[in-house]
């Protein structure tokens, strides 16, 4: 991805109107990978990149009332998206860049990213900011409802040695930006690695 956010925001800015039409089967797939997390009441938990917010009710329902739930995107048509579908009432919504995040450091238990990998310009850089704003010990879900293939084969291409996703480049990454990689399962259904933040 370039540096220059105009390019993200216009990609999904285009997008934004129709984007849970376009994939309205995944909610089960963002159940079962927020799940995963093993988030409890009370925490406080940010999903990163949330686009229109479809993980926001299910992080909400993990952390009850008395949790905290944010949603961080860098595109104001997809944050008025997911106050289109009231969304918000379910998080508080931030129109933030994972790579300056307005938080102070440690403040939250986890992180959920779902596709945000794929935008990050400075993965390494961008990680680290996201582990910044986790206490140690705290978890980060990066996230996809289809595997890697299946969404190569979607863009008409084909995985590449280079992909940042593939396992063998995905957790030295990860561990050379605070996390430490603890599970890793790339399906036709879903992609999902999970990590540790270290420290």
């Amino acid at each position: 991805m370039s540096d220059d956010h105009t390019h993200v925001q216009e990609f999904f800015t285009a997008r934004a109107a129709d984007w849970d039409s376009r994939f309205p089967d995944d909610g089960p797939a963002y159940a079962a990978a927020v799940s995963r997390l093993g988030l409890r009441e009370g925490d406080r938990v940010l999903d990163a990149g949330c686009g229109t917010g479809r993980a926001l009710p299910t992080l909400r329902a993990a952390v009850g009332r008395s949790g905290a739930v944010l949603g961080a995107d860098l595109t104001p048509a997809m944050l008025r998206a997911a106050v289109r579908a009231g969304r918000d009432r379910d998080g508080r919504l931030l129109l933030a860049d994972v790579a300056a995040l307005p938080l102070r450091p440690g403040g939250l238990d986890a992180v959920f990213a779902a596709g945000l990998i794929a935008h990050l310009p400075h993965p390494a850089d961008n990680l680290r900011e996201l582990a910044r704003v986790v206490r140690p010990g705290g978890t980060l879900a990066l996230f996809h409802p289809i595997g890697r293939a299946a969404l190569a084969a979607r863009h008409g291409r084909r995985i590449t040695p280079d992909d940042l996703r593939a396992e063998g480049n995905l957790g030295p990454l990860l561990g050379r930006s605070g996390w430490r990689m603890t599970s890793y399962a790339d399906e036709e259904a879903r992609f999902l690695a999970l990590a540790v933040r270290e420290g």
